[in-house]
């Protein structure tokens, strides 16, 4: 016989994990199937979580998993590759089981494109940063340079000058007529440096960022190095079930309610499946707002249910 929850929570990150907890306080059957594919992998410390400010994501991932067990969560290592909706939902997991649920929870993230630059890829989440939000303290006052993935590049550089006054924006693949009159205004005084040219490679010595080096063979000594991966939203599942999306320069993201309700009844999303821009901090309490918005929903359908009999 197919097994059946009240939820399946797809998604075992921080969004996903938050929901599995209330739903596991509120007495619901909740499974969740994590695949082990966190969008904070390469960090070693995430900040900014008050009382949990440096905590590795990994230690944070493994004591949520603990806590969600002592309510009888349920929790497996698996991916879902396909859900049916009908009077329920079919939810098919890549292990060959199949799992009945009355609602659903779509907390799959997202995936960070990299510039194809050599040595970029494998220092993210060290001095290749994105987020001065995330990483800013603890890179303060070093030589920062920006590789630039867009016009939009314009703005980090102009973001992360709150940390480091020595900042050097590298326009790569961007031509400097893209920048605006008001992009240039902006950049001077901040003094952030332009540097136009293709971003070559990376110099790393003795495990650390210590420059970039242009195409024409000229290096910038820096030690941090930020950019924009592109965001890559994880909607297969939302697409399959007819969610509507709506573009934004980030992707596109399902349109939801203020508790993550999807345009899908009895579909919920949260964390990066709903934007790119969701801290940990954030996907945790959309976790927690979807999941207490299913508590309700259930509660009133039995109670409907139950009046009509």
């Amino acid at each position: 016989m197919t097994e059946k929850y009240a939820v399946v929570v797809v998604g075992g990150g921080a969004a996903g994990l938050s929901a599995a907890l209330v739903l596991g306080r509120a007495r619901q059957r909740t499974l969740v199937v994590d695949a082990g594919e966190p969008r904070n992998a390469p960090a070693a410390h995430m900040q900014g979580y008050l009382s949990r400010d440096g905590m590795p994501p990994a230690e944070f991932l493994a004591i949520g998993r603990e806590e969600i067990a002592r309510y009888g969560v349920e929790l497996v290592r698996d991916r879902v590759v396909d859900v049916e909706r009908g009077e329920d939902f079919a939810v098919v997991l890549a292990g060959g089981r199949t799992v009945r649920a009355r609602r659903l929870v779509v907390a799959t993230g997202l995936k960070d494109e990299l510039p194809t630059v050599p040595k970029v890829a494998e220092r993210f989440g060290r001095d290749v940063l994105h987020c001065p939000f995330c990483h800013g303290w603890e890179v303060r006052d070093q030589p920062f340079g920006v590789l630039a993935t867009s016009p939009a590049s314009v703005h980090q550089a102009l973001m992360v000058s709150q940390w480091s006054k020595d900042v050097r924006l590298f326009l790569h693949t961007v031509a400097e007529a893209e920048l605006s009159d008001e992009d240039l205004r902006r950049l001077a005084a901040a003094r952030v440096d332009v540097v136009p040219g293709e971003v070559a490679e990376l110099v790393v010595e003795d495990d650390r960022l210590t420059g970039v080096r242009l195409a024409d063979g000229t290096t910038h000594t820096r030690s941090v190095l930020f950019t924009a991966p592109r965001p890559v939203p994880q909607t297969g599942l939302l697409e399959r079930l007819g969610a509507e999306l709506h573009e934004t320069p980030f992707g596109a993201y399902p349109v939801v309610d203020a508790t993550g309700l999807t345009t899908v009844p009895g579909v919920w999303a949260a964390g990066n499946a709903i934007g790119f821009a969701e801290q940990v901090v954030h996907a945790a309490s959309g976790g927690y707002r979807a999941a207490s918005a299913i508590v309700g929903d259930l509660l009133m359908t039995d109670l409907d249910a139950a009046a009509q009999v």
